[in-house]
């Protein structure tokens, strides 16, 4: 093979041969099963580096993705852009707040320039969807554009936009790497003008006077908090009792909303929205109170659909092969990441386990270095979570609610970043470590952040948990002054020793 046009010619064909497992499919004639040893559909966080770890551990491998640009919904509609948006809001808020002002930097006259705001979003999102094309080129991925379908147990063929198959790969092994979509709401139409989901709130042409949110979760609070720094009146509509989500500790939760709230957040907790339509170019929201059954109609220019996401798994020839899904449509596998056919793997949003990026990152690895015979570990435990706002909100291990259910017993240690020397030269005091400790052991079970920096902070205790760590482990260890992560430490002298240093 003298280049890569060659390579890709000898991985991939273009034929006329009807195939016996499914007619409407296009063959090689002169196929093998060895041409490739794995082909990875979907190239998000999972696919991606699943895809790179292969290749670089020996297998000649293939990603197919089915949108024109590489990395998926976090990439490109998800995580990047939302954290840039994030990020130059905040910028925006403390300009147009005061508070630049208070700090001794006079702005003058403060205006926002959304399109160019977009802009830079948009930048950060080609660079690094861009990066990955770069990646694939270095590490010998051989990328394909098209809809991956699974046509047999050791094929997968590539359908283009009129659903005709474009080419087919033979393959030794399978990883379905295909991630989640926007769970639609019953009754709601999305236009991504008016009435957006996640993929549409990331590019708003205006800032709306009002906004509605339905979901109270990590997407809809993010979401929420970028239009409300921007100008928006925001108010998130949720279902459940608390914000944040799923496997939040419940202390945590009630100090973040109201951190949330007086940042201008308006939460109607415990209430659903019953229906939505469009009337006099406003959006009109009824909502009903899940306690005692009172009605209300909101009114919006805006309404954001946060009400998660749901494995995208319903056109990859799943059934044809015998693959059955569970009940929310996600791939069944074994430790090892195998579905029901040996070669077939799944990974990251389509399998049961929180819908993250770092943890399908994890798991590509895993599954690939598993292929070739290595050991597969992964501690969901240890999986940490973020909430991208300011302060941000993290968390790692069990929180109170799930070790009181379970029966074991733990100390509590928690030291504010009002009484972190850093986070106050900063002015940035709103928050709390929380660490839960074995109260016979004194193992870290569990840590909760809000405040500066929460996002990075977590994940020292990730690693402290990885290794089994005690509280007076992480006590002991220096920490460089001043920093935030000093809370960090003193949470957990606290709850090893029952007392902090810096704090009464």
């Amino acid at each position: 093979m003298q280049s890569s046009l060659k390579q890709v010619t000898r991985l991939v064909t273009k034929q006329n041969v009807l195939s016996p497992f499914l007619g409407s499919v296009q063959i090689r004639g002169y196929a093998t099963h060895d041409d490739v040893d794995l082909v990875v559909i979907g190239s998000g966080p999972g696919g991606y580096v699943g895809a790179i770890k292969a290749s670089q551990l020996g297998m000649k491998t293939v990603c197919i993705e089915k949108n024109a640009t590489l990395g998926g919904t976090c990439l490109n509609v998800g995580c990047i852009p939302s954290k840039a948006l994030l990020n130059n809001s905040h910028y925006f808020h403390m300009a147009k707040g005061g508070d630049l002002d208070n700090r001794g930097i006079e702005c003058g006259e403060v205006k926002l320039n959304l399109e160019k705001m977009m802009g830079e979003k948009s930048k950060a999102v080609g660079a690094l969807t861009g990066g990955i094309k770069m990646l694939f080129k270095g590490n010998k991925v051989t990328h394909l554009e098209g809809h991956g379908k699974i046509t047999g147990p050791n094929q997968v063929s590539v359908l283009g936009p009129d659903g005709e198959v474009t080419e087919v790969v033979n393959t030794k092994n399978i990883m379905i790497a295909t991630g989640s979509e926007v769970t639609p709401f019953p009754g709601i139409e999305v236009d991504e003008e008016t009435i957006v989901s996640s993929t549409g709130a990331l590019s708003l042409k205006e800032v709306p006077e009002k906004m509605i949110v339905i979901g109270a979760g990590v997407i809809g609070v993010e979401l929420g908090s970028v239009w409300s720094r921007l100008g928006s009146q925001v108010t998130a509509v949720e279902f459940m009792g608390h914000v944040g989500g799923m496997g939040i500790d419940m202390e945590m939760s009630k100090q973040f909303q109201r951190i949330m709230t007086k940042q201008g957040i308006k939460f109607k907790l415990n209430t659903k929205v019953t229906a939505a339509k469009k009337e006099g170019g406003k959006i009109i929201v009824s909502v009903e109170s899940v306690k005692d059954g009172k009605v209300e109609d909101m009114e919006a220019d805006v309404l954001l659909v946060c009400v998660g996401r749901r494995p995208y798994t319903q056109t990859l020839g799943l059934e044809e092969l015998g693959i059955e899904l569970d009940n929310r449509g996600r791939v069944p596998v074994n430790s090892r990441f195998q579905s029901v056919l040996p070669n077939v793997f799944a990974i990251g949003d389509c399998i049961a386990g929180p819908m993250l990026a770092h943890k399908a990152e994890d798991e590509g690895i895993i599954a690939a270095e598993g292929m070739m015979g290595g050991p597969v570990h992964i501690d969901y435990n240890c999986v940490p979570s973020v909430v991208y706002t300011h302060p941000e909100l993290a968390w790692v291990g069990k929180n109170e609610e799930d070790l009181k259910s379970e029966g074991i017993e733990f100390n509590v240690g928690k030291f504010p970043f009002a009484a972190n020397s850093r986070a106050k030269c900063n002015n940035e005091t709103d928050g709390l470590v929380k660490i839960l400790g074995d109260k016979k052991t004194d193992r870290l079970l569990g840590a909760h952040i809000i405040g500066p920096g929460a996002g990075e902070m977590i994940n020292e205790a990730a690693l402290a948990m990885e290794y089994g760590a005690s509280c007076e482990d992480i006590a002991r260890v220096c920490h460089a002054h001043p920093t935030c992560s000093e809370a960090f430490r003193e949470a957990n002298l606290a709850a090893w020793s029952g007392k902090a240093i810096n704090n009464m």
